[in-house]
C-alpha cells in the first residue's frame, strides 16, 4: 500500500470554505523558511498572517502541496507560495475560530515533482514621477 496523503490539505479547504460560507474572513497562519514565497518585509518572528479570502487574492489554488495566489502588499502584486507543511493555521479573523497544526522546525518532506517552488522575479517600481504642481500665492 502507498503511502497516505496528509489530511492538513483537505483541512485547510474546509476551514476555508467554512469560513465565505459564513461570511468571515479566513486567514494563514504561516511559519515561513526558504521554500515560501511570501513578502519578507510582513514577516514577524518568522511568522506571516495572509488574508485568503477570495476578496483580497487572485487566482487562490489549494492542492495538497501547496497554496498559491496573487496578492497586493503596499500596492504591489505579490505571487504566494506557501507549502502546505509551513501552514500552522486556518482561522476566521473575526472570531479566531479555525483549525490550527505543528509546524516541524526540521527538514521539510522528501521533494517531488510537484514540489518545485517557482522562481517569480518581481519587477522594479517605476521611479516616482515629479509633481507637476505648484504652489500659487
Amino acid at each position: 500500500m502507498s503511502s497516505l496523503i496528509p489530511t492538513t490539505a483537505y483541512l485547510i479547504r474546509a476551514i476555508h470554505e467554512w469560513c465565505i460560507d459564513n461570511g468571515l474572513t479566513p486567514h494563514l497562519l504561516v511559519k515561513v523558511d526558504a521554500h515560501t514565497r511570501v513578502p519578507m518585509a510582513y514577516v514577524k518572528n518568522g511568522e506571516i498572517v495572509l488574508n485568503v479570502n477570495y476578496t483580497a487574492v487572485k487566482d487562490l489554488h489549494i492542492d495538497n502541496d501547496a497554496v498559491v495566489f496573487s496578492a497586493r502588499f503596499n500596492g504591489v502584486a505579490q505571487h504566494i507560495y506557501v507549502p502546505i507543511h509551513r501552514i500552522g493555521g486556518v482561522f476566521a479573523r473575526e472570531n479566531g475560530q479555525g483549525m490550527f497544526f505543528e509546524v516541524a522546525d526540521g527538514q521539510a518532506p522528501e521533494p517531488n515533482d510537484r514540489d518545485v517552488v517557482p522562481t517569480i522575479e518581481t519587477p522594479e517600481p517605476p521611479p516616482a514621477k515629479k509633481s507637476h504642481l505648484k504652489v500659487v500665492k
